[in-house]
């Protein structure tokens, strides 16, 4: 009895200085997902596969790109939202998913504030309206005669990357300004309406710069304006929505990477230098040339600017009557 009691007694500290080495041990240790709340080839995914790949370096552990579209991101952020804080599940969160869907969506099973941990943000891109190359609005102010024409034979309508996305706000706050009656079309991720918008099936489309640019220097799409306010400098002949009569409009996306909740202190710090060293890389400043305003913020800024959002975001989806059950 005496030897079965030693024995357990020495499997049982060797369990107990496993697990003790193991809580010890430099953080990371195996793979990291960042999970991006939208499809492959969107205007999320184009900042986070840089990312990755500078994290990946830095971190000496491989960072993959984890794609979940749905639901305007709450899919996702649900799931991130409900994994554990141990820095190995990471999200690229968006204004959509952090700042508009606590608004628009009135059964979500998580706070978009309280859920996560923010690590940091880095970068803001303004979203774009364009039609398809052979379209013939050219300018905010034939989009706005053409929507108001009750004779027009040809509906109006406009995609985005879904529900609560920018583009879709963009396109309700536009249509509270100017009076237009276009209608929207929700799509799974950038990437689906972009390509129906080449394909003649949508007419318009509110998104992200950075998605639609390359389609915009290919030809295949044209730039009718940009709702920052100032002109981008790589589209400089591209004017800015407030330029074209309504002043106060400006409409602005943004990304970040967040953690779930109580993230420990140790990787948390450890996370953010990552990223502020990885948005140092020409890699991820070659974003810059897509539009996209690169501007990084330290954990605390970055969860106080979270809050503020949500207010500004709040009262735009009040007045575009975009709610969702």
């Amino acid at each position: 009895m005496k030897r079965l009691s030693l024995v357990l007694l020495a499997i049982t500290s060797f369990l107990f200085a496993g697990l003790a080495q193991a809580a010890d041990a430099p953080y990371p240790q195996h793979v990291i997902r960042l999970v991006v709340p939208f499809p492959a080839g969107g205007p999320s995914d184009i900042i986070a596969r840089p990312l990755a790949k500078e994290m990946s370096q830095i971190l000496g552990q491989t960072v993959v790109v984890d794609n979940r579209g749905g639901a305007g991101g709450t899919i996702a952020a649900d799931a991130v939202a409900k994994s554990a804080a141990d820095g190995y599940v990471l999200f690229l969160g968006t204004v959509g998913t952090q700042a508009i869907n606590s608004s628009i969506y009135k059964n979500l099973s998580f706070n978009p504030i309280t859920a996560f941990t923010p690590i940091a943000l880095v970068g803001f891109a303004p979203v774009a309206i364009v039609a398809n190359s052979t379209e013939t609005i050219d300018s905010v102010a034939s989009l706005v005669v053409k929507a108001k024409d009750n004779s027009n034979a040809v509906p109006l309508n406009f995609g985005s990357a879904g529900n609560g996305s920018p583009g879709h706000l963009a396109g309700e706050r536009f249509k509270t300004q100017t009076g237009a009656s276009i209608t929207h079309v929700p799509y799974r991720g950038s990437a689906p309406a972009v390509q129906d918008l080449i394909g003649g099936q949508i007419r318009l489309m509110f998104d992200p710069v950075q998605s639609v640019l390359p389609h915009i220097k290919s030809g295949r799409l044209k730039a009718i304006a940009v709702t920052s306010k100032q002109r981008l400098s790589v589209l400089p002949d591209v004017p800015t929505v407030a330029e074209s009569g309504y002043a106060d409009y400006e409409m602005t996306a943004w990304w970040g990477v967040l953690a779930p909740a109580n993230l420990p202190k140790p990787i948390l710090e450890k996370l953010t230098a990552a990223v502020q060293k990885a948005m140092e890389s020409d890699s991820f400043k070659r974003l810059g040339d897509l539009g996209i305003e690169l501007s990084y913020m330290d954990p605390g800024t970055f969860g106080k600017f979270i809050e503020t959002e949500s207010i500004k975001w709040s009262k735009v989806v009040r007045e575009s009557s975009a709610t969702l059950d």
